[in-house]
């Protein structure tokens, strides 16, 4: 069974090739099989994301414009892990209230992948959370976040457009599978 492996090999020198708001652009020099290599790549704070399921079996989804491609996504609700201390759960059930204004009763880890391992240390957690009810909170929503549109469609519904590559957005796209394949969808 292919389990990857996590692997310390240490930064001879770390350069800031560019500081964000976000995150951060480096280039890391590091010793591999008898040679210096240099990599440059996106270093990340990870982030999670939720796939909240109702009982009629149905995903909540917002759809938010992303700048890099141009497009209007159907995601899960999500955000970074930029509040020092905070678990992964307590991020998740933060970002679930933020995004759609409901709350759960019940929140499990579902997956976690890279986003992309190539050029990025991002990390997404994923949980599935239930036992959903509405709840108010005092978070502003500002930027692309001002205008989301939070949606039930069913879970066969959300297998379906991402099998015909329909939503893109990778969160999305692994959460929605990983229900659908524990749930026997």
């Amino acid at each position: 069974m292919p389990k990857d492996s996590p692997v310390e090999l240490p930064a001879q020198k770390t350069e800031l090739v560019f500081k964000g708001r976000v995150w951060d652009v480096v280039t890391e020099h590091f010793e591999f099989e008898g040679h210096t290599l240099a990599r440059d790549f996106i270093r990340h704070p990870g982030a999670v994301a939720v796939i909240a399921l109702n009982e009629r079996q149905e995903v909540l989804l917002i759809r938010q414009y992303r700048r890099p491609v141009g497009s209007f996504l159907w995601e899960l609700p999500a955000g970074l892990l930029d509040i020092q201390g905070e678990s992964l759960e307590a991020a998740a059930l933060r970002e679930l209230a933020e995004e759609t204004d409901y709350q759960a009763e019940r929140i499990e880890h579902l997956i976690t992948f890279h986003a992309s391992p190539g050029g990025n240390s991002e990390s997404i957690a994923v949980y599935l959370a239930e036992g959903l009810s509405t709840v108010e909170t005092d978070f502003v929503r500002t930027g692309e976040e001002v205008n989301l549109q939070p949606t039930w469609v069913p879970l066969s519904e959300a297998v379906d457009s991402v099998m015909r590559s329909d939503m893109k957005n990778p969160a999305a796209v692994i959460g929605i599978l990983a229900l659908a394949r524990k749930m026997g969808v």
